[in-house]
């Protein structure tokens, strides 16, 4: 079963530093990310920057399409406020069809803000309570939903990418 999980930062690019922890953590057979997503939002800026971070003709990524209907929802809809109120719930709608739930973006939205960072990341095999430790030093906070099979299917339907 895939993980959707969101590591919050107190710092703009602690999430950068983490993903040499991340990179460390796969190699050692203790997570397999599938997909990942960084979010660096500097303080006096009106909204972040994001990036995704694996290629999209890797097994398992669910690419772009993703990552900015995800970071959409969290971090842009709220400034455009009731303009697109009907498409929004149509949205959320969707992502909560494959286990994004309401609470898992309103909990990312009210934690990442101004001055934090954010690691997004597609991820099975996990063994929780080891890659918890190695960030605990690091001061970040985990958000996580976790996805059945069949949510993960249909969220890799949504959004996966067809190779030419």
């Amino acid at each position: 079963m895939a993980t959707l999980t969101a590591w919050e930062f107190a710092t703009p690019y602690g999430a950068d530093d983490a993903l040499a922890t991340l990179e460390k953590l796969q190699s050692e057979a203790l997570i397999q990310v599938q997909d990942a997503a960084v979010v660096s939002w500097e303080v006096g800026r009106k909204k972040p920057t994001t990036r995704e971070m694996h290629s999209t003709k890797k097994a398992g990524a669910l690419g772009g399409g993703f990552w900015g209907l995800l970071f959409g929802l969290i971090f842009f809809v709220p400034i455009l406020g009731l303009v697109v109120g009907a498409a929004t719930g149509a949205l959320m709608g969707s992502l909560a069809d494959v286990g994004i739930s309401d609470a898992f973006i309103k909990s990312v939205r009210e934690k990442v803000t101004p001055g934090t960072s954010a690691l997004f990341l597609l991820s099975s095999d996990a063994v929780f309570d080891r890659v918890r430790d190695e960030f605990k030093e690091t001061d970040a906070e985990l958000i996580s939903t976790n996805l059945s099979a069949d949510q993960e299917q249909r969220l890799r339907e949504a959004f996966s990418h067809e190779d030419d």
